[in-house]
């Protein structure tokens, strides 16, 4: 271990009244809502309470201030470190707030929820998407240094900050952590420190059961400044706030390396019974053990939520430190502003998120007729807004080339040392590399997100999804402007077969409440699909894309039809359909050639292309009945995947075509045959349809 350095640290009587206060709010919360996670609360709260206290930089007056410091509480359920520290430090949360832990309409919910609570940055929950979520907001910082102000000195420009996480056990388990903490080595992240809370303790009691790794060899093995903090040391347990301060100041001093902290506690401190526990972890301490902590804390057993007057003005002169570090980071700021008015104007729209004037007039459009995938369309709308929207960037889980997720001429963000001849790049790039890491990708999108207001995009085939599904939920969840370029969208894919072809993942997606799921039947729906997603600033959203080539239709893509989510691409031929086929992606064309079959035996048929159920739902019924005529019962939806979700759409005298099995491996024209995906069957569901509805007379025999 490296000898750190003694940085001075004034430590009053307070301050450590104050962490013992930590100590017993946190028991106290717990037991009053009869649930809860006190004892990581109470263990940590020497280190929760430094941090805010000493060396984050932030201002509890404005919580959304630019040149913050960030702090992730990977490990959420312990939500109490973070809501305590709020409350002590002035960001608005009160002793009321406290006591309602886990309640109704509580802004202290069970784990922390972002928007919902202010100073929380990310909605934690799933063990590790926290360290995920720091990952991508030290990678936003380094990019967003880049864009506003490269040629500043390390150290001296308005846009350093840190990146700060608490992490536990439970976090670095998951294996989300090796895929986001091998990426952060290998960009070598100096604004990001993690404080490994090592206790030793899970739900299950002793780590012991199931964890024997050594985890600071591990991070060391990732490239990452590792140091180690054990307040068990002495065989004693003294909590060295002294020598976690030195260590949290190195972390601050290391920009080549993210900085990894081994902080060995002992959970539950310092209640007599329960300490070093599973019982501690999660669930209320009780009344007796409750009142034992508290006497040897010297503190009245009998009282709750106290808080000595002279302890919390003490913890709320962090404010006075706060709006001091602001004002001189607003003389940079200012003086930055002047000296680069271009750069500045970006900064203040790409921080509302708003976009450019015209900047859709950079999207690319299509020839009718061509056959072009949509995941090639894709790559072509991106390369072409590159130069309007600085702030779109993104990559591809190591298949760039299949989802042509790479901006044309565009630097990869990479450090100088590790660019290719492939990909060329920098630190300050644009390209994103995240190896074959689906989950880790989904993770750090979210914390690109937050972090301020770029506009992340991350690409993989659909049926690998799933591994990035807990990050897409909290997407949704936390109502970010994610956008995924899942592509090979269907068994269309080939012969790659089964494993590689999803069914089931369409309407798995469109399951999850928020996240809006786009499959364009062609190139130009895909421009037109790409300025809808962009226009939206307030959800994440998936494009399921093609890895075959698809025609490019006649009236398709027209940007406000498809931004409704369905619309009539083909109408009946007297505009009084008899039937109406919805189709999705490259099951359109099918549609479409159905439609000339069953015009030319007589029957109007109307073709609705619908890119996003999820688009179509918002608008209103009058445009919906347009649309959908509620006295045309005869319909039919096709969808090379699963049937559920359609009968929605097309009501009970309705047919779906789709897949509600397994793919195959052959030529996709071959799969499609096979399995029913032709123009002939859907004229035979319509057809079935009709005759459902009582619209199929048949003809007389003669006999």
């Amino acid at each position: 271990m490296e000898q750190l350095s003694s940085a001075s640290l004034e430590w009053s009587d307070l301050d450590r009244q104050a962490v013992d206060v930590v100590r017993a709010l946190a028991m106290d919360a717990v037991e009053k809502a009869g649930s809860g996670h006190p004892g990581t609360a109470m263990s940590l709260a020497p280190a929760a309470y430094l941090l805010f206290q000493r060396v984050l930089r932030h201002d509890p007056s404005d919580p959304k201030w630019a040149g913050r410091d960030r702090f992730v509480l990977s490990c959420g359920h312990s939500s109490l470190t973070l809501y305590i520290q709020l409350y002590l430090s002035g960001y608005g949360l009160t002793l009321d707030d406290l006591k309602a832990l886990r309640q109704w309409d509580s802004l202290t919910p069970g784990h922390p929820e972002y928007g919902h609570t202010a100073g929380v940055e990310t909605t934690t929950g799933p063990l590790g998407q926290g360290i995920g979520n720091a990952v991508g907001m030290a990678m936003a910082a380094r990019r967003e240094r880049g864009l506003f102000d490269p040629d500043a000195a390390p150290g001296a420009s308005p846009f350093d900050h840190m990146i700060w996480c608490f992490a536990s056990e439970g976090d670095l388990e998951e294996g989300i952590s090796h895929e986001v903490s091998a990426l952060a080595g290998h960009q070598k992240l100096g604004n990001l420190a993690v404080v490994f809370d090592s206790n030793h303790i899970s739900i299950e009691d002793d780590t012991q059961i199931a964890l024997s790794e050594d985890i600071a060899k591990r991070y060391e093995a990732y490239g990452w400044h590792v140091l180690e903090v054990d307040w068990t040391a002495t065989g004693e347990y003294k909590e060295d706030v002294q020598a976690l301060y030195a260590a949290l100041e190195a972390a601050r001093a290391e920009t080549e390396r993210p900085t990894f902290i081994k902080l060995r506690t002992i959970i539950g401190w310092p209640a007599p019974n329960k300490q070093n526990t599973g019982k501690i972890h999660g669930s209320a301490l009780g009344a007796d053990e409750v009142a034992a902590t508290k006497r040897v804390l010297g503190m009245d057993p009998d009282k709750s939520f106290v808080v000595p007057a002279d302890v919390l003005d003490h913890a709320r002169d962090v404010v006075a430190r706060g709006r001091a570090l602001r004002a001189e980071w607003d003389k940079g700021y200012q003086s930055w502003r002047e000296a680069n008015p271009e750069r500045a104007e970006l900064f203040d729209r790409i921080s509302k998120r708003k976009l450019p004037e015209g900047w859709d007039k950079a999207l690319p459009s299509f020839e009718i007729g061509s056959q072009v995938a949509t995941r090639k369309a894709s790559g072509e709308v991106l390369s072409a807004l590159a130069p309007v929207l600085p702030e779109l960037w993104g990559g591809s889980a190591d298949l760039a080339e299949s989802n042509n997720t790479t901006m044309k001429g565009e630097p990869s963000f990479i450090p100088d040392e590790y660019q290719t001849k492939e990909f060329p790049g920098n630190r300050y790039g644009r390209t994103l590399h995240f190896g074959i890491r689906e989950h880790g990708m989904g993770a750090i999108l979210n914390g690109i997100a937050l972090h301020n207001g770029t506009r992340p995009y991350g690409g993989t085939f659909l049926v690998f999804s799933d591994y990035m599904r807990p990050s897409v939920r909290l997407a949704a969840l936390m109502k970010l402007p994610v956008t995924y370029v899942w592509t090979h969208d269907s068994i269309g894919l080939g012969e790659d077969g089964p494993t590689h072809q999803p069914v089931e993942h369409l309407w798995a997606l469109r399951a999850i409440p928020g996240l809006d799921v786009v499959r364009p039947a062609d190139a130009n729906e895909t421009a037109a699909a790409w300025k809808a997603v962009l226009e939206h600033n307030d959800r994440p959203a998936g494009l399921a894309l093609t890895r075959q080539n698809v025609p490019t239709l006649e009236g398709a893509g027209d940007p406000d039809a498809v931004a409704k989510g369905g619309y009539v691409l083909q109408d009946a031929s007297n505009g009084q359909p008899a039937v109406v086929i919805i189709g999705t992606g490259s099951e359109v064309q099918l549609a479409v050639e159905a439609r000339t079959i069953l015009e030319s035996q007589g029957i109007p048929t109307r073709v609705v292309s619908m890119p996003c159920v999820e688009w179509f739902r918002e608008q209103d019924a009058a445009y919906k009945q347009t649309v959908l005529p509620p006295a045309v019962k005869a319909r039919v939806a096709v969808e090379a995947g699963i049937t559920f979700g359609w009968r929605e759409f097309v009501g009970d005298a309705g047919e779906v075509l789709g897949l509600d099995h397994f793919g195959a491996s052959a030529p996709y024209k071959t799969i499609y045959e096979q399995f029913g995906l032709t123009a002939d069957r859907v004229v035979a569901a319509a057809k079935a349809s009709l005759a459902k509805t009582g619209a199929d007379k048949g003809e007389t025999t003669g006999n």
